[in-house]
């Protein structure tokens, strides 16, 4: 590791009384062959944290923070590169907490590795000695792309229930499988990320979203999903979403019951709605229950996915993108709708097209795994080229009149984006008719239809 090791933590190693190591995953990658741009610079080292500080304040390091209860010290050298010092501990929990209770502090780098979470985490890199020690085995882990637990499972993820989405992440990011025992365990404990936050629960899920970013791994998001949904946490995370395992769909149009369908989904979507294809589904399980069949479920379901973000405590714009997807996904679903309603279309959901395409696509992929262009995104492609070449307006800006031409014809200021709209809308259809005389004339007849009794 000497060469990506930065220099600023060689001299702290020379200087050190005891020996540095790095260990976590900038060990794991580097031995894996996985280098991304962001390194993740866990230090750990038998030295006290009070000694730690004072040797890396006289090496030029600036302490960000020292938490006494962990010995946790965030520090950064004089390039800005950052760095997270832990020294050796054992820790203590009890079933259902996810911080530790007791902590102990030791000079056992062997205790300390059984305090994390996989073998692949618990490889230390001495510095100094540009050595490594592998006190659990962790080395032939890597090799082998295994995910195998520091203690017996059953025990590691009873500690913390964070471990649990942990699991699926780093299968996912990774592309490492967890052994028999691994899954075994995670099973046995999935009822304790009700532990867990719903703000850590969001954040994992959407590094499991987008785990193929991290090292190029193709099917991660897949791989995660699967592993929440084969160890039972996914149940407790998403029950909406899981009602539809075993539900069949019609065979000419699906190869896959709703719940593997909408992991599909996930499969032929951009990282950037992926969360918008888990959940576009969600609907079909309530709704066949209730009604025994499927009609209403893009309504249903952007009602359902707007609860299950809300409990997740995702960001509101990203709710409320993905309750519109939603919602939308199976707009003219049978290419039997109207050219004229489909410009209108697109001008109201404009901001959305790009996205509600992508889904669209991936819905129709996930059905029957299938690459070829979905029938709804070919039609409204060639209507939106069609659309761009006749320059019809699709935006307020692209209008040839504005706030201040409606004025000048004595609108009521409370009046004015709404004849904004309805000019916009009648442009996009007529896109020729799209000039400021005849717009204004078409305000005024606007104005004289609601106001004349």
């Amino acid at each position: 590791m000497r060469p990506i090791i930065p220099k600023s933590l060689f001299l702290l190693a020379d200087r050190s009384p005891k020996p540095l190591y790095v260990v976590g995953g900038s060990v794991r990658d580097f031995l894996a062959g996985m280098h991304s741009s962001s390194k993740d610079w866990d230090v750990c080292s038998p030295l006290p944290a009070d000694i730690f500080v004072d040797l890396a304040k006289s090496n030029g390091f600036t302490i960000q923070g020292v938490y006494k209860n962990t010995g946790t010290v965030k520090l950064r050298d004089t390039e800005g590169t950052e760095f997270e010092f832990s020294p050796f501990r054992s820790d203590k929990y009890v079933r259902g907490v996810h911080v530790p209770v007791e902590i102990c502090f030791t000079e056992d780098i062997t205790l300390d590795a059984k305090r994390r979470d996989f073998t692949c985490n618990a490889i230390y890199y001495d510095v100094k000695n540009d050595s490594y020690v592998d006190p659990l085995n962790g080395i032939s882990a890597v090799a082998d792309k295994r995910l195998t637990t520091v203690a017996p499972a059953e025990k590691v993820f009873g500690e913390d229930g964070l471990r649990l989405m942990r699991l699926a992440r780093q299968a996912a990011q990774l592309g490492f499988t967890p052994d028999a025992d691994c899954l075994r365990g995670a099973a046995q404990n999935a009822s304790l990320i009700a532990d867990i936050s719903p703000e850590r629960i969001f954040a994992e899920l959407s590094a499991i979203l987008s785990s193929d970013q991290k090292y190029g791994i193709p099917d991660g998001p897949y791989k995660g999903l699967k592993i929440l949904e084969q160890t039972g946490v996914l149940s407790h995370l998403l029950p909406e979403l899981t009602l539809g395992k075993g539900m069949l769909q019609r065979p000419d149009f699906h190869k896959y019951d709703v719940l593997e369908h909408s992991l599909r989904a996930v499969c032929y979507a951009p990282p950037e709605i992926r969360l918008a294809a888990l959940l576009h589904d969600v609907g079909k399980p309530f709704c066949m229950e209730r009604d025994g069949n499927g009609f209403q479920h893009p309504e249903e379901g952007a009602q359902i996915a707007k609860t299950i973000l809300k409990r997740l405590k995702a960001p509101k714009r990203e709710t409320e993108k993905i309750v519109s997807l939603v919602s939308l996904h199976m707009y003219d679903f049978n290419c039997e709708t109207k050219e004229t309603k489909l410009r209108r279309f697109f001008v109201k959901h404009y901001p959305l097209l790009p996205d509600l395409l992508k889904l669209k696509q991936a819905d129709f992929s996930a059905c029957t795994d299938d690459l070829s262009l979905a029938p709804t995104c070919r039609k409204w492609n060639v209507l939106l080229e069609t659309m761009e070449r006749e320059r019809a307006p699709m935006t307020l800006k692209q209008l040839a009149v504005n706030g201040k031409d409606l004025l000048s014809l004595n609108v009521p200021p409370e009046r004015i984006s709404e004849i904004l709209q309805t000019l916009l809308l009648f442009a996009a259809v007529h896109p020729t008719k799209n000039k400021k005389e005849r717009l204004l004339k078409l305000a005024q007849s606007q104005l004289r239809i609601v106001t004349t009794p």
